[in-house]
């Protein structure tokens, strides 16, 4: 059974994306690259919502990063319903089903490893339909207060997270990786407990 990883990226104030500024611009550096070039070297399906590939399918195009090649090289699903092949950048699938209907399918039939980045809404299903194994939070060190939006997190399920990788990148970014259960309540016996009377 294949694993889903969701990638976020974000400023310490949780905003994912902001206009103008996207807060992590500026805040890459060398460790960050090297990271990102051996994360998209591996083996893997790229996963997107159809807004986010559109994006990503221009910066790939128009702009130069050292991982882009692996990104135009690696297999990837866009879940869409307006989008239709061809679409543009090579080894992209289109899947019109309902996201998650398709990704607990896909997620049955093979054993490769998926990753999401950006796709707010299609993550924020992903994740409420408890389908992601694993949550990659990168932190940069930058609050993005008016330029801020589209948090993964607003407006969706409570989840509880268990860390299980923490690492600084470039003495700045945090990278941290945790294993998201869906949060059910607080056990009993746990956190402040009334006085007797």
């Amino acid at each position: 059974m294949a694993t889903l990883t969701v990638d976020f990226f974000s400023s310490l104030d949780g905003n994912g994306s902001a206009r103008g500024w996207p807060g992590y611009w500026g805040k890459e550096g060398p460790d960050l690259r090297d990271y990102l070039v051996r994360k998209y070297a591996q083996d893997q399906v790229l996963v997107y919502g159809a807004t986010t590939f559109r994006e990503f399918r221009k910066f790939v195009a128009e702009y130069d990063e050292p991982y882009y090649d692996s990104l135009t090289a690696l297999p990837k699903i866009v879940f869409s319903s307006t989008l239709s092949e061809p679409l543009g950048w090579s080894n992209s699938t289109v899947i019109s089903d309902d996201a998650v209907t398709a990704m607990e399918r896909l997620k049955r039939e093979t054993d490769v490893p998926m990753r999401s980045h950006g796709s707010i809404s299609l993550n924020r299903s992903l994740l409420a339909a408890g389908l992601v194994d694993f949550l990659e939070v990168m932190v940069f060190p930058a609050i993005t207060g008016k330029a801020g939006y589209a948090s993964l997190f607003h407006d969706g399920p409570d989840f509880d997270l268990e860390l299980v990788e923490s690492t600084v990148l470039d003495g700045r970014t945090q990278k941290l990786v945790y294993i998201p259960h869906l949060h059910t309540g607080i056990p009993e016996g746990v956190g402040p407990q009334r006085r007797e009377a």
